[in-house]
C-alpha cells in the first residue's frame, strides 16, 4: 500500500486511462476524487469500484478547461479529503483534421481541454501543496506531442505543450517538495483503439517493438509509481509507455 493515506484528483477519471489510473490509486491506498465533464453515471460506477477497495471515493463534475470550475473542483477535493497529495492531469479530447482543413474551433476546443486544463488545475493546487511541502502532479501528455501525427495538429500541439509546461513547473515547485512529472502513452487498448481496422492494426504493429497495443493498466502502473514516496527523486522527466515505439 505505497499511497496509504494519501489524497488524489484524477480528472477525466470516468473511463479509458483516467479510470484505470484512479483504480490503481486506489488499489494502493489512496482516496479519490473523480472527475467528469459530461457522464454522470460513468463517473459513480469508478467511485462504487474503488470504495470497494475500502477507499474513500467521490466524484466531482467540472469542465477543466474553464480556471473557475477546476478551481472549484480542487477546493471541492482538498475540503472533502482535507488535503491533496496527489493530482493526475488527463482530461482530455481529439478533433482530429489535416491542417487545411481543420476549423479554429477544432483547435480551440483541443488547446483549452488538452493544455490549458492543465495549467488550470496544476494553477488551482500548487498553493495547497506547496503550503504542504509535498505532493505529486502526474500530467498525461501523448507520444504524438514528442513525434507529430498527420491529421493531429491541434492535438500534438497541445501535448507537446503539457510536456514544456510541466518542465517548468518542476523547476518552480521542485524547492517546495512538489514533483511535476509527464507520461507519454503511444497506443494504448481504448474505445479510441477499438475502432481501428485489422489493416489499421497490423500497420501500427509494425511501428511497435513489442508488436502489440498497451492497456491502460500499463499507464496506470507508472502513475501509481510516479504518485509514491518511492518517486520522490523524479521530477521533471517524461517517461513513454508505448512498447518501444518511440525511442529518443
Amino acid at each position: 500500500m505505497l499511497l496509504e493515506g494519501k489524497k488524489a484528483v484524477v480528472t477525466g477519471g470516468s473511463r479509458g486511462i483516467g479510470k484505470a489510473i484512479a483504480i490503481k490509486l486506489a488499489q494502493s491506498g489512496a482516496d479519490v476524487a473523480v472527475n467528469y465533464n459530461s457522464n454522470s453515471s460513468l463517473a459513480q460506477e469508478v467511485v462504487k469500484q474503488l470504495e470497494g477497495f475500502g477507499r474513500k471515493s467521490i466524484s466531482i463534475k467540472a469542465d477543466v478547461s474553464k480556471y473557475s470550475e477546476a478551481e472549484e473542483l480542487i477546493q471541492k477535493a482538498g475540503s472533502e479529503f482535507g488535503r491533496i497529495d496527489i493530482l493526475v492531469n488527463n482530461a482530455g479530447i481529439t478533433r482530429d483534421a489535416l491542417l487545411i482543413k481543420m476549423k479554429e474551433e477544432q483547435w480551440d476546443d483541443v488547446i483549452s481541454a488538452n493544455l490549458k486544463s492543465v495549467f488550470n488545475c496544476t494553477k488551482a493546487v500548487s498553493r495547497l501543496m506547496m503550503k504542504q511541502r509535498q505532493g505529486r502532479i502526474i500530467n498525461i501528455s501523448s507520444v504524438i506531442g514528442i513525434i507529430g501525427n498527420a491529421g493531429q495538429g491541434n492535438y500534438s500541439a497541445s501535448k507537446a505543450g503539457i510536456i514544456g509546461f510541466s518542465k517548468t513547473a518542476a523547476r518552480e515547485l521542485g524547492a517546495r517538495g512538489v514533483t511535476v512529472n509527464v507520461i507519454a502513452p503511444g497506443y494504448i487498448q481504448t474505445d479510441m483503439t477499438d475502432q481501428f481496422t485489422d489493416s489499421m492494426r497490423e500497420q501500427l504493429l509494425t511501428q511497435i517493438p513489442l508488436k502489440k497495443l498497451g492497456a491502460t493498466e500499463d499507464v496506470a502502473n507508472l502513475a501509481g509509481f510516479l504518485a509514491s514516496d518511492e518517486a520522490s527523486y523524479i521530477t521533471g522527466q517524461v517517461i513513454h509507455v508505448d512498447g518501444g515505439m518511440v525511442m529518443l
